[in-house]
């Protein structure tokens, strides 16, 4: 199996690191529009190239922002392969070429961080049987976990995405900046941070919330309103706690 592989950002980074390591895959081509970044990929890649200058492969992965997914699709200079994209929020329609599809892994990447592909969620889309099994087969040497996900799936799974990572990643930086503040060592909610997640992976969420708000402890939840000093904070908090006596059918 070939493979070209478009971008040079952090999810293109941990494609390239882990298409090199599998030994029935071949990393043809790797173009970005990113010279400054090509070197990080010289390794991984038979050639780095422009776009336009890519040949033909089993599969074309697009991994770039999603802003740019459907122009890039444009700019690829052959038709009848497969050519998937990496986003979660765009649909499979955005890709120009005849025979499209999804690879799209569920997972925040940065580049620093060392990653494990084989728990890592594969959510595959594509137009036609035989290219869905296609890209089975590829996402199969990537992870234990195959999901066959269309459009209106995946957006979905990327907007509960949000929720269990970008949001509550902003919820630990709040905290960060109020132990800070009071300089308390963030260290302190370490193992609070570990819990909380094993938790929601062990029992639904919903079965294991605690805290003032799920108590509707109405003296706590203003002194901790007074506490804080940022608008914007108190706005979180209020929302959050809002949500939280809504959802378990209590009132303030």
């Amino acid at each position: 199996m070939t493979i070209n592989l478009i971008g040079t950002g952090n999810v293109a980074w941990h494609l390239a690191n882990q298409l090199a390591k599998i030994p029935t895959c071949t990393l043809q081509q790797i173009a970005g529009r990113s010279p400054e970044k090509e070197g990080d990929f010289k390794s991984f890649a038979g050639e780095i190239v422009t776009i336009n200058a890519l040949q033909p492969a089993t599969i074309t992965i697009i991994a770039v922002s999603d802003d740019v997914i459907e122009n890039v699709s444009t700019l690829i200079p052959y038709q009848d392969t497969l050519v998937v994209h990496t986003s979660g929020s765009i649909t499979i329609e955005a890709i120009a070429q005849n025979r499209k599809g999804v690879f799209y892994p569920l997972q925040s990447f940065s580049k620093n961080d060392t990653i494990d592909f084989t728990n890592i969620p594969m959510c595959i889309e594509a137009t036609t049987q035989e290219d869905l099994e296609i890209l089975q087969q590829l996402a199969m040497l990537f992870s234990t976990k195959v999901y066959h996900i269309d459009s209106h799936q995946r957006k979905q799974a990327h907007l509960a995405a949000v929720f269990v990572n970008n949001f509550t990643n902003h919820c630990y930086t709040i905290a960060q900046e109020l132990c800070d503040t009071h300089q308390i060592p963030f260290e302190l909610l370490h193992a609070l941070v570990g819990k909380t997640a094993q938790k929601a992976i062990d029992h639904s969420p919903s079965e294991v919330q605690t805290g003032p708000a799920k108590r509707n402890d109405t003296k706590v939840i203003n002194e901790h309103l007074n506490m804080l000093q940022q608008e914007d904070h108190k706005s979180i908090y209020q929302t959050l706690t809002a949500s939280i006596i809504a959802h378990y059918g209590k009132e303030l």
